[in-house]
């Protein structure tokens, strides 16, 4: 599919100044990471930057409330042809990092993430992707990824994510929807 999918981004008329922006959406654990990826890959010699929101968010209860933050930093800048950027959360030392990472006003920017394609990027986006797999897979790869320590976060995590993609509509609303399971 990442292929079919590169060709309908580079098809898109941009709407963030010069950039196509593609926003990578989905529960925790479908694969959102693993196919923003394979876009980039696919979109082969083209000018590509990739911004994970989980490098955007204040901790764990900021699962929702990072968009301003991508908005100020990231996004307005490059629709103004300019580079943005942010400092990485540093999940281990609980606060952001002083490292600055610049994502550059390429061709096209893929932001993923959960609530990424959210109905405040969806006017801004050339694409939005929701990537879904079965509850059993997703909690399987939050095992493995995250350890059993942290399934009782990750539980309120996937509660609270099933009550955004409820009341904001992403999958329906997404333009193009991704099995992440394989």
């Amino acid at each position: 599919m990442t292929s079919v999918e590169a060709a309908r981004v580079l098809a898109a008329e941009p709407r963030l100044g010069r950039t196509r922006l593609v926003l990578v959406d989905g529960p925790s654990g479908a694969g959102k990471t693993f196919h923003a990826a394979r876009l980039a890959e696919a979109l082969g010699a083209r000018s590509v930057s990739v911004v994970h929101t989980d490098d955007l968010l204040d901790g764990w209860d900021d699962q929702f409330t990072y968009w301003p933050r991508l908005e100020r930093q990231v996004l307005t800048p490059i629709r103004f042809g300019a580079p943005g950027g942010y400092h990485p959360y540093d999940w281990h030392l609980r606060r952001f990092g002083t490292e600055w990472i610049t994502v550059w006003p390429a061709e096209i920017v893929i932001v993923e993430g959960v609530g990424s394609a959210r109905a405040e990027g969806r006017p801004l986006a050339s694409l939005t992707v929701y990537v879904d797999a079965p509850a059993e897979v997703r909690r399987a790869r939050s095992v493995l990824r995250d350890g059993p320590a942290m399934q009782p976060v990750l539980r309120q995590w996937r509660r609270r994510e099933a009550i955004h993609f409820a009341a904001d509509g992403t999958a329906a609303l997404a333009d193009l929807r991704i099995d992440g399971a394989g």
